[in-house]
């Protein structure tokens, strides 16, 4: 096998390889003297069949095999004897005439095509114990105890009929019956009866609740109403629609005194102990968005270390996918990037640098973890299937299969447990400094 480095440019590398057909042809009778032993042919004895007929019968099929075995061989080998650590999977170029593939197979040319490589760059890791982080941590307040009981009474407050001849307000909430129609057809799914609509909320298909606003019980409305173009059903998606809606009654929203019989019909014992389900909660979330902020700054220190040259496909196809979900959103909140400040172009620029930056980044944690041994274990990623089959009751073992049988899905899982660990293992070597602030100064977003 001949190989010769042909490109060299950037993080790409391009390598021509020769196998000579003599070396095709040594493999591929290896290959049958296996295969004699294996098949069946009508006329002759287990393992008496001529290297010549198996050749015949199979010497095409044996000859893809040892070809597609000497292109993966020949890869390996190049990646290993020059120390590669693969951004991407290979491209391959081979013959595509079909003459040229006639001649191949029946073993009368040599094997010669292109590989070309993307490479990670050399990551030299910087000095750990030198990262200096700040850790933001604030208390649960009374005050914000009791605003979160607010919020949990406003949610569960009863409503009682409005009376005769009322019109609904903001607050209210109707019951109501509707029909849905694109272009005068009824379409599946957009009927209801006896549905409960809270004005306000905005619950429903945007633009579906203001226009409810001001009806009476009895009352039938048409309105008009425009999907979004990122709406879960493609076939209502950006689509515009009629709903015809009757209002069957109108209910005003009541009060709720928050004591210990408002804890006793959430399933608590007393109010005390919802304000300590309550505080729980909140610490949690606290606990939360101190460890995001934390590892923010530990990301940004890493970020500032590590500077290199990310491979360029890596980046375009993490570029893609955020810009996807940048621009869908923008799109289907009616919006455009000058109501977000910017232009497109500007935009796609800062974007592009946060593709860089999440790219650069994952590689550093990763080379990392590589060094310092750092595995996701098996109960680990057991634990993880586990969850994310109790999020789907009635389906679990459905979920448990599919990550079970996908190789990509359950690497989707591991990713985000092996950055958590390799968080943990910089926090211990970091200076960490406590510092207690402020709620808002902790939820307070980064300029």
């Amino acid at each position: 096998m001949q190989v010769t480095a042909t490109q060299t440019e950037g993080l790409k590398r391009e390598f021509r390889v020769v196998v000579p057909a003599t070396e095709l042809d040594q493999k591929m009778l290896a290959r049958l003297d296996v295969l004699k032993d294996q098949v069946k042919i009508n006329g002759f004895r287990p393992g008496k069949v001529p290297v010549a007929h198996l050749k015949k019968v199979y010497g095409r099929s044996a000859m893809a095999e040892v070809i597609e075995n000497a292109v993966r061989d020949a890869n390996t080998q190049i990646v290993t004897d020059n120390g590669f650590k693969l951004a991407t999977d290979p491209k391959i170029t081979m013959p595509t005439e079909k003459a040229e593939v006639e001649e191949l197979i029946n073993g009368k040319s040599d094997l010669s095509y292109t590989v070309e490589l993307e490479i990670v760059p050399e990551i030299k890791l910087g000095d750990f114990k030198a990262i200096k982080l700040e850790k933001l941590v604030a208390d649960v307040s009374d005050a914000e105890i009791d605003k979160a009981l607010a919020a949990i009474a406003d949610q569960n407050k009863p409503f009682a009929d409005k009376g005769e001849g009322t019109k609904a307000e903001d607050g209210d909430k109707l019951i109501v019956s509707f029909t849905g129609k694109l272009e005068g057809v009824p379409f599946e799914g957009g009927t209801g009866e006896d549905i409960g609509v809270n004005l306000g909320s905005n619950t429903f298909i945007p633009g579906f609740e203001p226009q409810l606003v001001g009806m009476t019980a009895g009352e039938t409305r048409t309105i008009k109403v425009t999907f979004p173009k990122n709406y879960m059903s493609d076939t209502l998606a950006g689509k515009d629609a009629e709903f015809e809606v009757t209002a069957k009654s109108i209910e005003a929203p009541g009060t709720v005194t928050i004591d210990d019989a408002f804890a006793i019909s959430l399933g608590l014992e007393s109010l005390d102990k919802l304000k300590d389900a309550v505080k729980e909660r909140l610490q949690k979330e606290h606990t939360q968005a101190t460890r995001q902020k934390l590892k923010r700054g530990l990301l940004d220190a890493l970020d500032e270390t590590h500077k290199f040259e990310p491979p360029p496909t890596l980046v375009t196809e993490e570029f893609e996918a955020v810009w996807r979900s940048v621009a869908g959103e923008i799109e289907s909140q009616g919006r455009t990037f000058a109501d977000e400040g910017t232009d497109e172009e500007s935009a796609k620029a800062e974007y592009q640098k946060i593709a860089e930056r999440r790219v650069r980044l994952g590689l550093v944690l990763a080379e990392i973890g590589d060094k310092n041994n750092i595995k996701v274990a098996d109960d680990e990623m057991t634990r993880a299937v586990v969850e994310k089959a109790r999020q789907m009751p009635g389906r679990e073992q459905e979920v448990w299969d599919y990550y079970r049988n996908n190789p990509q899905a359950l690497a989707s899982l591991r990713a985000p447990i092996f950055e958590e660990k390799v968080v943990d293992f910089l926090l211990e070597l970091a200076t960490v400094t406590e510092k207690n602030v402020p709620v808002e100064e902790l939820y307070k977003e980064a300029e």
